[in-house]
């Protein structure tokens, strides 16, 4: 990611300490430049009201993250002599302002669970995610009864909105499935903060594959893979219990557990699915091995 990140500190390529106020900073500088591009340095300065030194500082230090670029002037010269040197966005400089957007969505979130309470954060998440499953719905109908071809369906599916989707096959005997894994999850830094997305993405796989399936790893809570497991072998209507897997741990598997939500002591009784709360070792199902998706 190319984009300086807003609230916390870094270092850039050359080894030079970027403290939050520099950040934020900078992060004006590329917002400006996105907005009002072509634009000069010194025109920067001015609206930022910043020195020439310090617009010439952050503005090479976007030039070298690729985040923005010199721009040739197309009309005629200004006055004598060249013209001031313009800068605009590059077209990874553009992908960077998008992923900020998970910062404001974080904020709007934030704003909701607190002035509506945190059942409206989980029925925003539903229903985000119901317009995804109602997108893919016709597509896995057209796949069969059959859950494999119904992850394979999803699989794509997912894929082409960018979720970096796979599946294997996993297990033996009486419990076998297809591990689905999604390497890019899009609201990966808003379902950190707010498992409730995660949860209903969970819902909605179980209803479009038709059988219970299990959350068994997400990136949001630190892996490096999304994994749930889609059982194939006949078990989905018993939920209840379950059995170790071949490529996951079965010693961090409880036995006993249907959902992927747990209350800890900051819960209060009868608040709903989708309230931040602590993640714990029981809110996964089981562990994935290292390598395993």
């Amino acid at each position: 990611m190319v984009f300086i990140g807003e609230h916390a500190p870094r270092e850039t390529k050359d080894g030079e300490h970027v403290s939050p106020l520099e950040s934020r900073t900078r992060s004006r500088v590329l917002h400006m430049v996105s907005a009002d591009g072509p634009i000069s340095a010194a025109e920067l300065g001015r609206h930022l009201d910043l020195t020439p030194a310090a617009v010439r500082r952050h503005l090479d230090a976007l030039v070298e993250q690729g985040a923005v670029v010199p721009h040739e002037p197309t009309g005629g010269r200004r006055g004598r002599g060249r013209p001031a040197r313009a800068y605009v966005v590059s077209d990874a400089g553009h992908s960077a302002l998008e992923a900020d957007y998970d910062s404001l969505a974080v904020e709007v979130l934030r704003y909701l669970e607190e002035h509506a309470g945190p059942a409206a954060v989980g029925e925003f998440a539903r229903s985000r995610v119901g317009a995804l499953e109602e997108r893919y719905a016709a597509r896995l109908a057209a796949a069969g009864d059959d859950p494999a071809a119904r992850t394979e369906a999803l699989v794509e599916a997912l894929s082409e909105d960018g979720f970096a989707a796979t599946a294997r096959p996993v297990g033996a005997g009486g419990l076998t499935g297809v591990q689905l894994c999604q390497g890019h999850c899009p609201v990966q830094h808003v379902a950190t903060e707010f498992p409730a997305f995660c949860e209903a993405e969970t819902d909605a796989f179980s209803r479009l594959l038709g059988v219970h399936v299990q959350r068994l790893a997400t990136l949001a809570g630190g892996h490096h893979v999304c994994t749930t497991f889609v059982p194939t072998g006949g078990i989905g209507s018993r939920p209840r219990k379950t059995s170790p897997v071949a490529g996951v741990d079965p010693e961090a598997a409880p036995t006993t557990t249907t959902t992927t939500t747990t209350q800890t002591p900051h819960d209060t009784p009868g608040t709903p699915a989708g309230t931040r709360t602590p993640r714990t070792s029981t809110d996964t199902l089981t562990h994935v091995k290292e390598g395993s998706s």
